[in-house]
Parts: structure tokens; sequence; C-alpha cells
């Protein structure tokens, strides 16, 4: 038995050997103990998350498709609860009203005077650290003990805002304790509790690259010009995080109402997480309560994709680009 042995014509291309097979990064011992002990660590804060907010608003679905009255024994209802706030509900539509009202006042008021404090904050100066301390002071404050400090300045017989009022000669205010100025009042609270706000802006103002600013002075740029052409469009995407964080958390106020004015007075600060303090509460309506915070959770969702969807055009990332 012959073998025959062929050999290439000549001319014809000799097929290149196979690649070498990639050899096996071997893995730091940093990155063995990470990824041995990594899982490890985050998992008090996912089984945290799964236990006191998966399971909560899991929880709180079922019990909106329920009539549960405290000490009482759920019954299943399906969707009348939702049917029963949309349609018979007076409490509803205030409730909302106000909510929206709140946010609309406080939202921007507190980014303009957080932008403000931020820009002053971030200004070459001695004490500043101090000064920052200070601005932050007031979120720091407890909420009950805040407004217990507003209830005095809000006084409309002694109290400090009348009195500032008299004495530069305007015309004094019911403040909390007037149906039209109860809302704007609450919301000159969290213009002044900006702090968290004011210390995001300054991060972001610290962040924006010197040469900008120094190119625009050499194409003889002002201050107002560097202010919208500079910092503005770079601080962007800090200003739609802190309009969505603020956004959120006026839709949740509560403390300050629920202190100050229990709801009055007659339902002018009746805010919608009030309402469902007091469905569950004060009528010991759980299922009720939870089919008011869905709604509440579906608004909120609804808010903010189209508060993205609209500043997708306006927002600008350090790569040049609008998402």
């Amino acid at each position: 038995m012959s073998t025959t042995t062929t050999t290439p014509r000549a001319g014809a291309a000799t097929p290149a050997p196979p690649p070498p097979a990639p050899r096996r990064r071997r893995r730091s011992g940093v990155e063995r103990l990470e990824r041995r002990w990594g899982p490890l660590m985050i998992a008090p804060v996912v089984l945290g998350f799964l236990l006191f907010t998966v399971g909560p608003m899991i929880a709180s679905a079922v019990i909106g498709l329920t009539d549960w009255s405290i000490g009482g024994t759920p019954r299943f209802v399906g969707v009348d609860n939702f049917v029963e706030i949309l349609t018979a509900d007076p409490y509803f539509p205030i409730s909302l009203r106000r909510t929206f009202l709140y946010a609309i006042i406080a939202v921007p008021g507190s980014m303009l005077v957080a932008f403000g404090i931020a820009v002053l904050l971030n200004q070459d100066v001695r004490g500043k650290g101090v000064l920052r301390t200070i601005f932050y002071l007031p979120v720091l404050v407890p909420a009950v003990a805040s407004a217990v400090l507003w209830m005095w300045i809000y006084n409309p017989d002694f109290g400090l805002a009348n009195a500032v009022l008299r004495a530069i000669g305007l015309p004094t205010s019911l403040w909390v304790f007037g149906e039209g100025s109860a809302v704007p009042s609450i919301a000159l609270m969290a213009v002044w509790a900006c702090g968290n706000m004011a210390l995001i802006f300054v991060a972001g103002l610290q962040g924006v690259p010197r040469s900008l600013y120094e190119a625009a002075e050499v194409d003889g740029a002002g201050a107002w010009y560097k202010l919208r052409h500079v910092t503005i469009p770079y601080l962007s995407p800090i200003i739609l995080y802190n309009l969505i964080t603020g956004m959120i958390a006026a839709f949740q106020v509560f403390d300050q109402a629920f202190v100050m004015t229990g709801g009055g007075p007659n339902n002018a600060t009746l805010f919608y997480v009030l309402n469902i303090y007091y469905a569950a509460f004060r009528d010991g309506r759980l299922g009720y309560a939870s089919a008011l915070a869905w709604i509440l959770f579906v608004i909120v969702v609804i808010i903010t994709v189209i508060t993205f969807r609209i500043a997708q055009r306006g927002v600008f990332y350090e790569g040049g680009r609008a998402r």
C-alpha cells in the first residue's frame, strides 16, 4: 500500500496556520477576592431592597384589590377601589391639585435658589466650607422640629415673617392659616431646605473645565454669556437629575401639612400622601389607601417619563452629544 504525497502547485497560496489559542488571563489576587466576596458584600443591600421595597410594593398591589379595614378580614373586590377613587372620591381631585400646585412652586423655586447658592459657594473665598455647612443645616433639622419652627415664623400675630413685613411697610399675610397662601407658604419651606440640591450643583460646578471659561474669555464673553453657554449646558445632566428627584420628593410631601395644618384650612393643604394617610389610619380603609398609593406611583412614573422625553434635546453630556 503506497502513500501519495501531494505537493502544492507552483504559485498556489499556502494556507495560513491557525491562530494560536488565546491564553487565559490569570486573575489577580484582588480580582479573585472581589469575585469571591463581592456577592456576599452586596447581599444585605439586595435582600433589604427585596424585603423592604419590592415586598411591600407587591403587598400593597394585592391589598389595593381588596376591601380591608383595620382589624377586619380582607375581601377581594378587584378594581372597585380604583373605580371609586376616579369617579366618586371628592378628596382625590382636591389632593391631586394641591400636590401639583405645591410641586409647581417648590421644585423650580428650590432649583433656582440652590443654583444661586451653588454659584456663590463655588467662588474662591475664605470660609466657603463653613458657608456650605450653614446652607446645608436646614436639611439636617428634623421634619417635626422644622415644622414647629416655621409655625412660629408664620404666626399671624407675633410671627417673624409678619414682623419683617410690618417693618418694611408691606401688608401682612395669614401664611399657612390662609386658604390662598397655605400651599405657597409650605413651598417656601422646601426652598429654605434646598441644601441637597445646592451641594449637587456645587459638585457639578467644580467639574466644569476651566479651559472652557478661558476660551470664552478670549472671545470676549462676559459673565452672563459664560453662564448661559458654558455653565448651564455643562450642568444640564445635573439640572435634569435635580428636577426629577425634586419632583418625586414634591409629590410625597406630607410632614409639613400633617404637623402644621392637618390638611386645612378648608382642605387647602390636603396633599396626596396626607390623603393616603387619612384613608388608611383615620378611615381604616387599608385597601383603598393602597389603591391611592398605586395611582400616585403611576402618576409619578408618567411625569418622569414625559420629563425625560422633553429634556432629551436640551441635555448635553461631556461628549457633546444630546441624548
